[in-house]
């Protein structure tokens, strides 16, 4: 390996040749400020555009300021991050920047969590020296999940950069000239008129408030306040590791039970887990699975929980769509059960019943609309809220969460495994199914459920697992430009797997559009990550077929797993869509 020695504020300092200033002050702990710039390594993340020239620095020879998130190391380089020269630059960049940003800090969706917000004050910025004409352009509300205010648009290309290099879904780019750019689709198109996945990533990335969900806040507190109908919620794996850090709470914190006494105190009539549902959507896809393996299906069989990834193979693959399985996702298959076996057993009229999912995710506000989610004229789910939206409620409530002792989750639809846990990271759901579809191949007990080759942030994972006498070939994606290359070998007749698990956000649901922001920080993710592997090893059942109320479920109502009343309710179809 090359190396580079140099200096940065009189310090020596050894880099790999190809690094850059910005590597090389981290190395020494010496903080230059950044605002475009972000780099998330492990998920093949790092914006290269340099436009905002935040991290300007003087290098010893040269006449101009250099930026240190683009500028190369080079042999005896001498770096200045502190010099008055530098200092000002990034103050004036900076007061530039708020010259044409809107002044609505106070109601800005990301006040407090916004990266330009918290350089302007670690620069001492307070006031707004040059005034003049201020962009305006039509904010984009035409989606279910994300909302695109270009006004607020820093054009620091994150979201580019997201959208095309890592998810490879191509519909952001700059758009215009000089002062009239923006960024976003191609014709300035609204979002729901292209290929947008609605993963969220873009927003999970957005150092401002350019780029929002759809808050869904107020139609559910409104649900919450009309006495005619009862008010059901239920909440995902993913959510119970990264609330608590919405209240100061390490990440991957485990806050299951403060989570169902604050919704209860928030008023919801009954409090579910969507890992009820996901143990459910393990019996229904290890059971398609296991008859497509025993009787000559399609193989192989694609994961379909994610409606990112739903709608990306729609729009790209739509000549593989008999490969995915037709399982409706876990929240959409608990909407299914409540508004039959649940509304039933609760003696309520189907449409005296509203239920809430709380999610990580911003793409299942999309899924939640659309219309073949749903049965005899009632949608499956009526209300998708993030992880950040119902922090925000518990905040509005004036809870104190951290001190909120902790209650369990109601029946028939709140007991579930350990398996169901995992599915909010990447991994998680094809181990799960290959814990049940095991056990139903080989009539054995398996011993060790831990199928640890499938976990950890990688985009692409592989694995073989023995079963009887079939080596099943096992992959993993996370991200849909990994999603991408697996599905272009598969199309190309160079791959030869049995099953895939694919998730549309980088790590899976922990680092889903909906999260709490984690600005960069790698490490949060990773926290999410053992967090839910940590109570899935602490469960007393860690196989989804084990449950006892599954088992319960499909006695009295469903039937047949992969049957006629689970294909009518829990099963679902996919469409073409144009690539626009």
């Amino acid at each position: 390996m090359d190396m580079v020695t140099m200096t940065i504020n009189r310090k020596k300092v050894q880099v790999e040749k190809g690094a850059t200033i910005l590597d090389a002050a981290k190395k020494i702990n010496i903080n230059i400020p950044t605002l475009c710039h972000l780099d998330l390594h492990d998920i093949k993340f790092v914006n290269k555009s340099a436009s905002c020239r935040v991290c300007v620095v003087q290098v010893k020879g040269r006449k101009n300021l250099a930026p240190a998130c683009s500028t190369p190391v080079a042999e005896g380089m001498v770096v200045t991050t502190n010099s008055i020269r530098a200092i000002k630059a990034r103050r004036t960049v900076v007061e530039l920047l708020l010259s044409n940003h809107p002044k609505d800090c106070l109601v800005c969706v990301k006040n407090q969590d916004c990266d330009l917000q918290s350089l302007a004050a670690e620069l001492n910025v307070r006031q707004v020296k040059y005034e003049g004409v201020m962009s305006k352009h039509r904010k984009d509300t035409s989606s279910y999940s994300i909302v695109r205010d270009p006004d607020k648009c820093i054009l620091c290309r994150r979201c580019e950069t997201m959208c095309n290099e890592v998810q490879t879904v191509n519909v952001l780019s700059g758009i215009g000239r000089g002062f009239d750019t923006t960024v976003g689709p191609a014709y300035s198109l609204p979002m729901h008129e292209t290929t947008c996945t609605f993963c969220g990533q873009c927003v999970a990335v957005c150092p401002v408030g350019a780029l929002a969900e759809v808050s869904n806040v107020q139609k559910v507190w409104n649900a919450i306040g009309n006495r005619k109908k009862t008010v059901i919620v239920q909440t995902a794996p993913a959510v119970r590791v990264a609330l608590g850090e919405e209240f100061g709470m390490e990440p991957g914190t485990q806050v299951t039970g403060k989570m169902a006494t604050a919704l209860r105190e928030i008023g919801f009539d009954k409090v579910f887990d969507t890992d009820f549902a996901a143990d459910l959507t393990i019996i229904e896809e290890a059971s398609e699975f296991v008859h497509r393996l025993q009787h000559g299906g399609k193989l192989p069989i694609l994961t379909s929980c994610c409606p990112g990834w739903v709608k990306f193979f729609e729009h790209q693959f739509s000549d593989m769509l008999d490969i995915p399985s037709t399982c409706k996702s876990p929240h959409e298959m608990f909407g299914a059960i409540s508004k039959t076996y649940l509304a039933d057993k609760m003696g309520i009229n189907p449409d005296d019943m509203v239920v809430v999912s709380v999610m990580p995710c911003l793409a299942k506000k999309y899924e939640a609309a659309r219309p073949e989610l749903g049965n005899e004229g009632h949608k499956d789910v009526d209300y998708v809220i993030t992880t950040r939206e119902l922090a925000h409620m518990i905040k509005e409530a004036t809870l104190d969460f951290e001190n909120l002792p902790d209650s369990d989750f109601d029946n028939p639809l709140g007991e579930s495994t350990g398996a169901a846990v995992i599915f909010g990271a990447t991994g998680g759901v094809i181990e799960a199914a290959l814990r049940t579809a095991y056990e139903w191949l080989t009539k054995e007990t398996l011993e060790s459920v831990d199928f640890k080759d499938l976990r950890g942030l990688q985009g692409i994972k592989e694995a073989t697992v023995k079963i009887n006498d079939l080596d099943v070939k096992i992959a993993v994606a996370s991200g849909l430009g990994n999603a991408r290359k697996l599905l272009e070998e598969i199309r190309a007749g160079r791959a030869d797997y049995h099953a895939i698990e694919i998730m549309a956000c980088p790590g899976g649901c922990i680092n889903g559009g909906g999260q709490p922001f984690h600005h960069g920080d790698l490490e949060i993710i990773q926290k999410r990550m053992s967090g839910l592997y940590k109570e899935d090893a602490e469960k007393v059942l860690r196989k989804s077929h084990d449950n006892p109320y599954i088992k319960k479920l499909y006695d009295e109502f469903l039937g047949e797993p992969y049957g006629e009343k689970a294909h009518e309710l829990l099963h679902t179809h996919y469409v073409k869509r144009d690539m626009i």
